[in-house]
């Protein structure tokens, strides 16, 4: 019996180990901790290591690597359905193997240290803007309290806010004030904070060859650009530009049987945040079609005439998808095509 994968069940502490020969019979079960997983696989002949990819998944499968083996990332969505019986470690990690045993099984992407730390930077920007936003609506429903109602909109909320605090000095007590002034203040340290993080994502942006040209694209910026460069290693993984868009959920959900069709809205899986910066950079760039005149530009006016604004903006997000699997995997330019005079 030759030992040809194993499946790791990982933990924090305490991982379960279970390896398989080629036709999927049981060659050895073994638990270790932390510090002794690297050696308990350091003698063992190179393979197949898989593993669900969650928390340390990337950072385990660089150091499996380094010792000679093929590390591999699966979903756990995926391992799930070959789970027998009750769940235990050991059954989750026998399920990693049965799961990573199927022939059309699709693999997680291993992102680089490189990689996982321009996602730092989106990760934390992403939560001070939520943060944002969260102030914000608080201090608008707090002067609502007192009867002074704000237009919706942050950009009104920046220019709006100090006017009114001056001007319904008499309306509001002094500790009122004083609160409120604070809160300003908590606003504005977020907004420098952000404007820092988006600061050198435009400088790694303007270093990276692959960032400079997804940024041609129509509706496809710096965040979204680093954001992309960030998820995908290796765009070899995804066969056409079909498959990248459906990794980001932008294709119709199906449900069909009896022989009948039935396709639905976008299946909506994958990464929610790349899917969001698609759709939120397609909805600019809808807005400002009229002014341009090339194909993508009248396509999408077109469409908007017929489905209406919320499909055509769904629509150009997979476009766009399709357009950034193209440029990365062949190497390529983006080029505006002008319609015929």
């Amino acid at each position: 019996m030759t030992l040809q994968l194993i499946g790791i069940d990982l933990a924090k502490n305490v991982f379960h180990l279970h390896g398989v020969d080629g036709s999927g019979r049981e060659v050895f079960r073994k638990r270790v901790y932390r510090d002794e997983l690297l050696e308990s696989l350091r003698g063992v002949t190179p393979c197949r290591v898989v593993m669900e990819a969650c928390g340390g998944a990337n950072y385990w499968a660089r150091s499996i690597e380094s010792l000679g083996h093929k590390p591999q990332l699966i979903a756990p969505q995926y391992v799930k359905p070959f789970v027998q019986r009750n769940k235990t470690d050991w059954k989750d990690a026998e399920a990693i193997c049965t799961a990573a045993r199927q022939p059309h099984m699709r693999f997680v992407p291993r992102k680089s240290i490189e990689q996982q730390d321009v996602q730092n930077l989106h990760r934390v920007r992403q939560r001070l803007v939520t943060a944002r936003t969260a102030l914000v609506n608080e201090m608008r429903g707090l002067l609502h309290e007192y009867g002074i109602i704000i237009p919706r909109g942050r950009r009104v909320f920046t220019k709006v806010i100090p006017e009114l605090l001056v001007a319904q000095g008499d309306a509001l007590s002094s500790l009122t004030r004083e609160t409120f002034y604070e809160l300003l203040d908590e606003y504005r340290s977020l907004e420098l904070r952000i404007d820092a993080l988006e600061r050198k994502m435009k400088a790694l942006c303007a270093a990276h060859p692959i960032c400079r040209r997804l940024m041609a694209i129509p509706g496809v910026g710096y965040i979204t650009a680093s954001a992309i460069v960030s998820a995908v290693g290796d765009i070899g993984v995804f066969k056409n530009g079909r498959e990248f868009a459906a990794w980001l959920g932008l294709t119709p959900r199906e449900h069909s049987t009896g022989g009948k069709q039935r396709l639905h809205g976008i299946s909506k899986r994958g990464d929610v945040y790349i899917r969001t910066l698609l759709i939120h950079g397609a909805r600019i760039a809808l807005r400002y079609a009229h002014r341009h005149n090339d194909r993508q530009s009248r396509w999408a006016l077109d469409l908007m005439q017929r489905k209406g604004t919320n499909r055509t903006v769904v629509a150009m997000a997979n476009k766009n998808a399709r357009v950034i699997w193209a440029l990365i995997a062949k190497d390529d330019e983006y080029k505006a095509f002008p319609l015929a005079a």
